[in-house]
């Protein structure tokens, strides 16, 4: 008898304080937890930001039919605006920025075809920019790199009348771009980028689950911006 109330008391016992090392746990992890709430509350930043700049961009050239149409470009690099705003999240020195931003570039070609021996046409290319970066705070340096987002706004001039030419023009596709910059008092940003394309290396598309990205063959280009945080 004394055997078994012994038991039973250490069943009891250790019962007890399994419930009681289980609640104390419970306990830890919620503080964790909610420490990690605050510390995220406390230690992140949410920017809104207004910017402005230009860009160059190796003109893009064409190849086309032979016969009496020709196309060819008068300088081998062309100059163009853009203007925008900018979200920029920051935690530990890592942060996300998004952007959207109206970019505007024109190029001059000298177009030869059956009808006109010789003319002088200009492209604009209107479209609307969405990178999406990740970046890395280093001192008072900013390194950033992610996808690009590409929306045409309206459709470009015609060079000369041939379909094939009118669909080289994609509405929505994808690049890159990738860069530096600097912050000043914390409220002016510089920032220096490279836009690329990602066809060269993953050809015209690319699928993600069921959802099909397309991709450019947009020139390269560099990209100077600066930027008002508020």
């Amino acid at each position: 008898m004394f055997l078994k109330y012994g038991l039973d008391d250490l069943i009891k016992r250790l019962i007890r304080f399994v419930k009681t090392t289980k609640i104390e746990k419970m306990k830890k992890f919620m503080l964790t937890v909610f420490a990690a709430i605050i510390a995220v509350a406390a230690f992140s930043q949410v920017k809104f930001g207004l910017k402005a700049g230009a860009a160059t961009t190796t003109v893009p050239t064409y190849d086309v039919s032979p016969g009496t149409s020709n196309i060819e470009a008068l300088k081998n690099a062309s100059y163009g605006f853009h203007a925008g705003a900018f979200l920029r999240i920051t935690l530990m020195g890592m942060y996300v920025m998004p952007e959207v931003v109206f970019a505007s570039t024109s190029y001059d070609y000298t177009v030869t075809t059956a009808e006109n021996p010789e003319e002088v046409l200009t492209q604009k290319f209107d479209k609307l920019e969405i990178p999406l970066l990740l970046g890395a705070i280093l001192g008072p340096v900013r390194i950033n790199a992610g996808p690009s987002a590409t929306i045409l706004i309206g459709s470009p001039k015609e060079l000369i009348s041939d379909s094939d030419f009118t669909d080289l023009y994609r509405s929505a596709t994808f690049g890159y771009q990738a860069g530096i910059g600097v912050d000043i008092a914390k409220k002016l940003t510089l920032d220096l980028r490279y836009g690329g394309s990602l066809s060269k290396k993953f050809g015209e598309s690319v699928t993600i689950g069921t959802q099909t990205f397309n991709l450019d063959q947009r020139e390269s280009s560099v990209i100077l911006s600066i930027g008002f945080m508020f």
